[in-house]
Order: structure tokens, then sequence, then C-alpha cells
């Protein structure tokens, strides 16, 4: 059931800003994007949301201003007029916005569109020389530890997954349609509460409920950041489902998530009517020990730049890094992903991302491999990071699903 968020974990939230604003010199942090309005308001209505380094923050809100008040966790007000906003925040935050000052605002730069910052920019600079800085980084950072109470909503979605996977499992057949099964899976995901809806941050990148790809079809390029994109429904949804029926021998990767209160779990299994081509068959059976042997090495202090490269060495050992994570020009670069309010959360298991695994971070670890016009297969799980090491989030029996 949903669950909504609680006031102490959004002043938790807010106090964890305000330590990292200190630190990095910043006087006031002017929220933008509805994700991270929902995280630091308890509400995703339209608007804007200012938090100072001291003192209470301050939801200005155009839309709906009602439903705000009854959802915030924080004080809200109506938005005012772009022109005459500055003036507002003068009144609330003197200290922050007194005319002529210079004073260091963080925003969201990365999900920030350019004629809004523009608009904010000279908003904020006033008669002085206050001026908007890129934040991104500090929310990205805070949001990859998540609390007890965001850990059991990525538990409740996982759950859903595990039950309406079983429930579709059971239409799987030769001559049904990906779109069909996909259909399945979603109307059992959705009468279990799956909001409908699975958010990233990354600018121009869309995500379905996942993606079902049988056979050529889920091996074919496309623009998805991902080891496997889909074939889709045409050029404008190149992704996720064709309507290509599914045939006997061949691997059907089944890469779905779900969405419970905002928080998002990400699974995959491959399934297979009859049984799968020796090539393809190893290369699952390689994707379930780069899994398991990531699994072992998931501790505290672990370096996300160390796991990938430890994938990368086991694609080779057995022959397969033309195939790791795509193919060619293809092949995507990371092993796995944060995940939590949105599917592509820090930290990245790849190259460049020199961060250690701390206790509350939630990854999925997605080993796979492509196969040029004979399909995709591979497994990937959802994991809580704690001081014993990781916890498996997602419920899914492992092991190739296999249908007479």
């Amino acid at each position: 059931m949903e669950q909504q968020l609680l006031p102490e974990e959004v002043r938790g939230r807010i106090h964890r800003l305000q330590l990292a604003m200190g630190h990095a010199g910043i006087e006031a942090f002017l929220i933008t994007q509805h994700v991270d309005l929902y995280y630091y308001t308890g509400s995703m209505q339209a608007g804007y949301a200012l938090v100072p380094l001291e003192g209470e923050p301050t939801f200005y809100v155009r839309r709906s201003v009602d439903r705000a008040r009854r959802e915030a966790a924080v004080r809200v007000e109506p938005l005012p007029a772009l022109r005459i906003f500055r003036a507002a925040l003068e009144l609330d935050y003197p200290a922050v916005f007194a005319t002529g000052r210079a004073a260091k605002i963080a925003t969201e730069m990365d999900v920030l569109p350019a004629q809004s910052f523009m608009k904010l920019a000279e908003m904020i600079k006033g008669e002085g020389s206050s001026a908007l800085v890129d934040g991104s980084a500090l929310i990205r950072r805070i949001r990859m530890i998540k609390s007890p109470w965001e850990i059991g909503r990525i538990e409740a979605a996982a759950g859903i997954v595990a039950e309406a996977l079983t429930e579709a499992a059971n239409v799987l057949r030769e001559g049904l349609s990906e779109l069909e099964l996909m259909a399945r899976i979603e109307y059992e995901l959705r009468i279990r509460g799956h909001v409908g809806a699975m958010r990233t941050r990354s600018y121009n990148m869309e995500i379905m409920t996942g993606m079902i790809g049988s056979g050529e079809a889920a091996a074919e390029p496309s623009a998805f950041d991902g080891p496997a994109g889909g074939r889709g429904l045409g050029p404008a949804a190149p992704q996720s489902v064709s309507r290509k029926l599914i045939k006997r021998d061949e691997p059907i990767l089944i890469d779905i998530g779900c969405c419970v209160d905002g928080y998002v779990i990400d699974q995959t299994r491959t399934a297979v009517i009859g049984c799968l081509p020796d090539e393809l068959a190893a290369a699952y059976v390689h994707s379930e020990a780069i899994i398991h042997r990531t699994e072992q090495l998931m501790l505290p202090g672990a370096v996300c730049e160390t796991l990938y490269a430890n994938s990368l060495q086991m694609a080779a050992e057995v022959g397969l890094s033309a195939n790791f994570m795509g193919f060619g020009a293809d092949q995507v670069r990371f092993l796995g992903h944060g995940i939590g309010l949105e599917v592509d959360e820090w930290p990245v298991l790849a190259r460049g991302f020199g961060d250690p695994l701390e206790p509350g971070m939630v990854l999925a670890v997605e080993p796979k491999f492509t196969f040029p016009g004979q399909g995709v297969v591979g497994i990937e799980n959802t994991y809580l990071i704690t001081d014993q090491g990781p916890r498996q989030l997602t419920r899914s029996p492992e092991g190739l699903i296999i249908v007479p």
C-alpha cells in the first residue's frame, strides 16, 4: 500500500543538504526538478523550493497550492510572478537576498532547461552580483544513501515485480507477441500498485515499465543507454517491445521494473520456450557467474570502477568481451547503476567512478551478453549495501526460465 513521506524523513534530508551546502560555501539551494522537490518537501506540485543554509525552507508553489499544503512537510507559499519573486525572497530570507549582496545560490543545472536557467539566474542576480551555481552533485550524492523508509518502498516494488512475473509467465507461449506479453506484465504490475512510470534524470532518455525482447529484436541496437534497448514499435518509440512474435529456442529478455511511492526496482530474467542454442546458454551461465562474483565483492569500501573492471576481465576470460553489455559500437560502459527515485542514480559501476560503496546505497547490477541476429541473455538484481555486504532486494528466483 502507498505510504506518505514522513515529516521527520524530510527534515533529515534537508539537514544533510544544509551540511553539504556549508562545506561547499553555498548560502541557499533553489530546487526546481519535480523529483528533487518530492525528495525535499514531500510533494511534487509545480514550483520551486528554497532551502537556506540556516533556517527553514519554503516551497513556492504555482499549482496546486492547496494540495501542496496537504502533502508537504515544509512551509508552502504561492509562487509569485517571476518579476516579483526576488522581492518575496528578500522578504522571507533577508540574510541571503538583501539588496547588494553577492550570494552563491545553487540549483540542479544537470536537469534545468536553459531558458528557465537564464530567467532564474537573472532573477537571482537582482541588483547585486548573486549567482546561480551548479549544485547537482550535492543532491545526487545525498540521494545515493537510502533511509530505511526508502528501502522499504523499493522492497515493496520488488515484491510486486516478483508476483507480476510469476503470473505473466503463465501466458508465455510460442506465437505470443512481445507487446502482448508486456501488456500482461504491466496489467499485473498496475493492479498491485505500480504507478505506471519509471523516471530517469538523463536528458532525452525515456524508460518504459521495462523491455521484453525476443531473439534478434532484443539485440537490435537503440539509443537507449543500456545493454539492451529493444526494437520498439517504430522510429517514434525506438526501444522496448515490438510486435515480433516469440519463437521457440530463442532467448526472451524480460527486463522490468516497478515504481511504488516514487521508488523503483529493476530486475532482469531470461526465459526460453524449449532450449537455448549452446553459445547463448553458455553466455547466460557466465552472466550469473559475473553477478555472483560481483556480489562477493560489493562490500563497503569497494571501489565502483574496480567492480566494473573485474566484470570486464571475467567476460574477457571466456572470450565474450565483444558481446558484453551490448555489441560493437553500441556497447555500454558500465555494469550497474544506482537506483531509487530515478533509474539512473549514482553511484555507477563504471570507469571514472572512484566512489567507494557505502551502507545504504542501492544498486542494480546487470551483466548481459548481446549476440546480433540471435538475442540477448543476462540477469539483473537490485542490491542494498549493508555493513555485512550486499542484500538482494529483487525476489524473483534466479536461473533460466524454461517453458516446455
